[in-house]
């Protein structure tokens, strides 16, 4: 069995915490609608089956998360159309088919024996869903399941962690995915505990990253705190029917052995949680993108910060010409068409010329790296995703670096060069478009 580690002073400081808490009778988190409370009206006729397994044995938060799990998500099934079944024998992976349930869980575990994990990892492959939480992804410096931790959910191993659990602000990194049609660009999460580990998912170019912490988010937990960096909390793997939240680790006493949170008393996770299911499941596939330029439409793009449109340099079409900003004028130079290619991505062509596109010179993967226009020929760093802020602002996110298009500096002169920085939820990677 693994253990997190949690050192022993953040253990003792934990307890001397929590045992200074007075608790009332009344509860710290929101009420949620128990199984037996929902209606004949709130019903939904089940289409799939949800199997989630647990183990039950380490770390009281991670016990009660299992259990907390045990008394919603039948209540939420009745309400989303699924069934949910919650087992302990995980050798029911060994053989497990699509036919025996088509999402599977993971609350406070992930299998041990090679049966059970050959079996699981057959499942993936053969387009089962999973939905991996918080401790399910844990693993040690023994390098722990190296399909699972780094082929599937991209880690590598558990760095570090927060403490005490915490809640914290999400930005959605993309709002077009099925699993976040219905959330904002940023929400609140629950309470939880969260993990930093070895690998930057922005480096992998099978991993999206769905939601990470926002800067308005930090500092992130009391005794062992986060304050500022990249953290991603949900993605998933493009290759399969599969997500991964860090979340499940409700705050405790762990003196009286009682929950003091609840991870469940955030609407918009909830929301993220039941949208996530239904595309797991089968469902979801078909949602169209959400706030997404019109593929037939010509923007232009006004800088939140300053102003300033994204404009071709001297109205330039020959490779090369720099991409910068200046003041808005209407013209030609400045108007661009966002034209899908793949997974939600989009080349961005130029209207005096629309086989050049803006390109990441170089094919650099680092900040600062100047933009330009250049004939389209499928490139990665030719490719940007439009993530929708809300009323009409986007900001850009290359598909090679996975950062973000930039005004550096925060200048507001003329015919300043736009760049990639990595994504930092600034005004000066925030767009207006306008077509």
């Amino acid at each position: 069995m693994h253990l997190v580690r949690k050192s022993i002073i953040a253990r003792l400081l934990a307890l001397a915490l929590i045992g200074c808490l007075t608790l009332t009778s009344g509860s710290a988190f929101a009420r949620v609608t128990q199984p037996d409370e929902v209606t004949q009206a709130d019903k939904v006729a089940a289409t799939f089956k949800v199997l989630a397994f647990y183990s039950g044995t380490f770390d009281a938060a991670h016990i009660d998360f299992q259990k907390e799990a045990r008394e919603r998500f039948p209540a939420f099934g009745a309400q989303n159309g699924f069934t949910y079944e919650q087992t302990n024998n995980w050798d029911r992976l060994n053989n497990l088919t699509k036919n025996d349930a088509q999402v599977v869980l993971f609350l406070d575990d992930s299998p041990h024996s090679t049966a059970q994990r050959t079996g699981f990892q057959r499942y993936v492959e053969s387009g089962g869903g999973f939905l991996g939480f918080h401790v399910a992804n844990y693993n040690d410096a023994s390098g722990g399941w190296p399909w699972f931790n780094n082929t599937l959910l991209g880690t590598g191993r558990f760095s570090t962690n927060t403490w005490l659990p915490t809640a914290t602000t999400l930005r959605t990194e993309n709002r077009s995915h099925p699993s976040l049609v219905n959330t904002g660009a940023t929400f609140r999460s629950s309470v939880s505990e969260w993990y930093s580990w070895q690998n930057d998912l922005r480096t992998n170019p099978n991993i999206q990253v769905l939601a990470s912490i926002d800067p308005s988010g930090f500092p992130v937990g009391t005794s062992q705190v986060w304050t500022g960096g990249y953290y991603p909390i949900i993605w998933t793997n493009k290759n399969y029917k599969v997500i991964y939240a860090n979340f499940g680790h409700n705050a405790m006493n762990y003196q009286t052995n009682t929950r003091t949170s609840s991870t469940f008393d955030s609407p918009a996770q909830n929301q993220f949680l039941m949208d996530a299911l239904k595309w797991l499941g089968g469902g979801g596939t078909t949602v169209p993108p959400v706030d997404q330029p019109d593929a037939s439409k010509w923007y232009t793009a006004a800088n939140k910060a300053n102003g300033k449109c994204i404009d071709a340099r001297a109205a330039g079409t020959a490779n090369g010409t720099v991409v910068q900003q200046y003041s808005c004028n209407s013209s030609l130079a400045q108007q661009f068409q966002f034209q899908p290619t793949s997974d939600g991505f989009s080349r961005v062509n130029n209207r005096n010329d629309a086989t050049k596109v803006i390109d990441v010179t170089g094919v650099s993967q680092a900040d600062n790296a100047g933009l330009q226009l250049w004939a389209y020929s499928n490139g990665n760093n030719q490719q940007w995703q439009a993530v929708s802020e809300g009323s009409g602002y986007f900001h850009f996110v290359s598909r090679l670096s996975g950062k973000c298009l930039t005004v550096p500096g925060g200048s507001t002169a003329d015919s300043v060069q736009l760049v990639q920085l990595t994504c930092n939820n600034s005004a000066t990677q925030s767009f207006q478009l306008v077509g």
